[in-house]
């Protein structure tokens, strides 16, 4: 049972971490995802990019949306410090501005991640891509490769993390949770040989995946960076792209290194980077051929948040 807050006469929820893991899967944060976008590109939905605040010791994140269809308005706010990351999201009513709930939110952002990762390959990706290749083995990595075998039928992963350790142990993992064979990797070019779907999960400052790795008819959901200081794809690799989207691409201009810094080199323009609710919501067409390189430049928005955050919501609210 979710614990109650007075506020005023109010008595929103307080949600916990161990309740969202309950409730919130995989599946149900696509779902959730896919009709929020879907919206979105209707106009019944709103998003705002993150925020930073800045002090010598650490960071405050800042982002909101609302899902105007659905009566939900929100935010989700984490500070960043040597100490560690806390996230929470505050849901409250689009109507009357009601506050909701107040939930915990690691969980929800690990889950809501991966669950861009897949909506983007439900669209994107081969229908009969079998193969994915994870660069990265931290946290967000396993639910990287979960959302993608919730729209695909895997057959095998591969994964690559610079510790050997921690690729050996993550392929054991998730070989036991998800039934396929998951073989760990000493390189990204071993990682990526032959995969059909590649994700990137990683905290890198420079370029791990280069355009001479890429092979006609991939899929690509670069999800490690959402800061001008970080990228994982080259130039090179964006340029092979034929379809480039992004979750938003207000919060692009501002963070998708990968993006920016062909554009300042006039290798790509805004113009080829497309918004992944208006392929969602059909005013863009998916994946237009078996050859053609496609790219999801995941970020992580507020609306992704609010979608992730209603479904715990109508979960436990009685």
């Amino acid at each position: 049972m979710a614990e109650r807050i007075q506020l005023g006469d109010s008595q929103p929820l307080l949600i916990r971490e161990a309740q969202v893991r309950e409730v919130l899967t995989l599946p149900l944060a696509i779902e959730s995802l896919e009709a929020a976008f879907r919206d979105w590109a209707h106009g019944r939905a709103t998003n705002q990019p993150r925020q930073r605040v800045h002090t010598p010791q650490g960071t405050l994140h800042l982002m909101g949306a609302a899902w105007h269809s659905r009566g939900y308005i929100g935010y989700k706010a984490y500070f960043s410090f040597p100490t560690g990351t806390r996230f929470h999201v505050a849901l409250a009513s689009a109507h009357t501005g009601e506050l909701l709930a107040l939930m915990e939110a690691d969980w929800l952002g690990r889950i809501r991640t991966g669950a861009a990762s897949g909506l983007a390959t439900k669209y994107l990706a081969r229908e009969d891509a079998q193969t994915v290749a994870i660069l990265g083995a931290g946290d967000q990595a396993e639910t990287q490769l979960q959302a993608i075998c919730a729209v695909r039928s895997v057959q095998k992963a591969f994964v690559y993390s610079r510790t050997p350790e921690k690729r050996e142990a993550f392929a054991l993992r998730m070989q036991e949770q998800l039934s396929i064979p998951v073989q760990p990797c000493e390189s990204v070019e071993q990682a990526v040989a032959d995969a059909a779907i590649l994700c990137t999960i990683t905290p890198a400052r420079e370029p791990i995946l280069t355009g001479a790795m890429l092979k006609p008819g991939m899929h690509i959901n670069a999800a490690g960076a959402n800061s001008l200081a970080r990228r994982e794809l080259d130039t090179f690799a964006v340029g092979r792209c034929e379809r480039i989207a992004v979750d938003d691409p207000q919060q692009a201009r501002r963070e998708a290194a990968e993006l920016v810094v062909p554009i300042e080199l006039r290798k790509l323009s805004w113009e080829r980077v497309q918004p992944l609710a208006h392929i969602v919501g059909g005013l863009l067409p998916a994946r237009q051929s078996p050859e053609e390189i496609t790219l999801f430049k995941s970020l992580g928005i507020a609306l992704e948040d609010v979608a992730a955050a209603a479904v715990v919501y109508e979960a436990i609210h009685p």
